[in-house]
Order: C-alpha cells, then sequence, then structure tokens
C-alpha cells in the first residue's frame, strides 16, 4: 500500500483512476491544481505522485521542476504528448516514468508498481548511516546530526550534504549536483548549487572562507573533506 498524490484536473478521470488505485489497496490524495500539490508533497509526503501536464495553474512540466526543487518523491508524468522531444524534456525534469493518454487502469498500475520497486530498492540499498568526522547522516531515516546535535534540513539541502558525502574527497561540479540532485541540466541554473552550498555551510557552523567539511575547488566544484 502506497499514499498516492493524483494530481488531475478531470474529474472523470480523478474518479476512474481513485476508484482504480483504491481497488488495488493504495490510499489516494486527489488534487486539481498544481499549488495544491505542492503543498500536499512538502506536508504529507507521499510515496508517488501522478501528474497530469494539462493543469489550470501551473504548466506541469514548471510543476514537476517546483516539487523536484522540494522533494525526491517518484513522479509519473501522465501526458497526451508523444514526441520524443517531450518525453525526453520530462525526463530531464525530473520524471520517473510517464504514461500517454489515454491509458488503462492495468497500464497504469504496472507503471506505479514497477517504480515503487526502484523506490524501495533504492532505500534498502542504501546504507544505514554515512559518517564524516563528528556528522552523522542516515539516509534511510533522513537525519542529521553534527556532534550529536540535530541538523534541521530542507528536503533539498538533505540531497546535496547526502550526495557530497557518499563522495568524500571527491570534487563534485556544480553541473553534477544539478544533474544527479536536481534532475535538471538547465544552462545557468548552478546558482542554485551556490545558495544552498552557502546555507549548509551556515547550519554546519562553517564558511567559505573558513571550511571544515565542504571546499569549494574553484573553477571545478565543491569537495566534502574529513575534518579529522
Amino acid at each position: 500500500m502506497a499514499l498516492i498524490l493524483l494530481v488531475e484536473d478531470d474529474r472523470n478521470i480523478t474518479a476512474a483512476m481513485v476508484r482504480a488505485l483504491t481497488d488495488a489497496g493504495h490510499v489516494v490524495r486527489p488534487v486539481g491544481q498544481a499549488t495544491e500539490a505542492l503543498k500536499v508533497v512538502t506536508e504529507d509526503q507521499p510515496d508517488l505522485v501522478i501528474l497530469d501536464l494539462g493543469l489550470p495553474d501551473i504548466d506541469g512540466t514548471d510543476a514537476l521542476r517546483m516539487m523536484r526543487s522540494v522533494s525526491a518523491v517518484p513522479v509519473i508524468v501522465a501526458t497526451a504528448r508523444r514526441s520524443e522531444a517531450d518525453i525526453i524534456a520530462l525526463l530531464s525534469a525530473g520524471a520517473d516514468d510517464y504514461v500517454t493518454k489515454p491509458f488503462s487502469s492495468g497500464h497504469i498500475l504496472a507503471r506505479i508498481n514497477a517504480v515503487l520497486r526502484r523506490t524501495q530498492a533504492a532505500v534498502a540499498q542504501a546504507p544505514t548511516v554515512i559518517v564524516v568526522g563528528d556528522l552523522e547522516i542516515n539516509p534511510r531515516q533522513r537525519r542529521v546530526a553534527l556532534g550529536g546535535q540535530a541538523l534541521q534540513l530542507t528536503r533539498r539541502e538533505f540531497d546535496v550534504l547526502t550526495y557530497l558525502a557518499e563522495r568524500v574527497g571527491q570534487v563534485i561540479s556544480r553541473r553534477e549536483l544539478l544533474t544527479e540532485v536536481w534532475n535538471q541540466s538547465r544552462i545557468g541554473e548552478e546558482q542554485t548549487i551556490d545558495v544552498h552550498i552557502s546555507w549548509l555551510r551556515r547550519k554546519l557552523g562553517e564558511t567559505a572562507a573558513a571550511p571544515r567539511y565542504l571546499h569549494t575547488v574553484r573553477g571545478v566544484g565543491v569537495m566534502m573533506v574529513d575534518p579529522r
């Protein structure tokens, strides 16, 4: 059983989808607008999102990028777009899978089960705790402590910190973080990385001028270092 956020403004499609997903044993939270969906993603933390692109308030692709800025929740896009360029753009924006309309309930259920299996396998393979100096990161529980004191990180801050901690001693480019953590590759978005690194440094009690864990390699990227 999974908590599934269904983002669809067509009432007939919503009713049919809710019935099919409920019959399959899932709990469904239907919403009709992207703004509602973003609130549910951040507050209720669903296990999976089914996202229609033809929403009345925000373009579905933009909504997908917004979701990716705050959550790593698996997203299956439901779209009438069939061109290869459109599908590549959706996957690049952060979709985990897609279905083209019209689709059967059996088809979407199979896609949901496949994505959930991949997600659960990734969680199971994640290390229990990552330790770097006095920093302890629990990827499964999404908790971070520094010197035994819990740190309050946003979802994206946690994802960035974990990605770097899993690669101690490696210089990671901003483009790699943007691609692997944000699931985006748009030129000009690298400044987002700098902002999140700055926020992380503040919470780790360091600065760019006096780093302990996060060291900038000028012109290349950032590297996690064990300060011991």
